[in-house]
């Protein structure tokens, strides 16, 4: 039975941190790129699009028992 190559499994684990690490700091410039470019400082995401509106709920209904 042949032995396990412990450098390349090592290797093919630094070369995905790496590209993680590419990834991460692509993400990074863009929403830096994204903030420079809204003059009002906030940045859209998906969460503000699917989040309810919680003001438009009436606060004070009382159940009727």
């Amino acid at each position: 039975m042949a032995k396990p190559n412990y450098s390349f499994a090592k290797r093919q684990r630094d070369l995905a941190k790496e590209q993680k690490k590419e990834e991460k700091l692509q993400r990074k410039k863009q929403t830096a790129e994204e903030a420079a470019l809204n003059p009002d400082g906030e940045v859209a995401t998906d969460d503000d699009v699917d989040a309810p509106d919680v003001t438009d709920a009436p606060k004070d209904q009382t159940p009727d028992a």
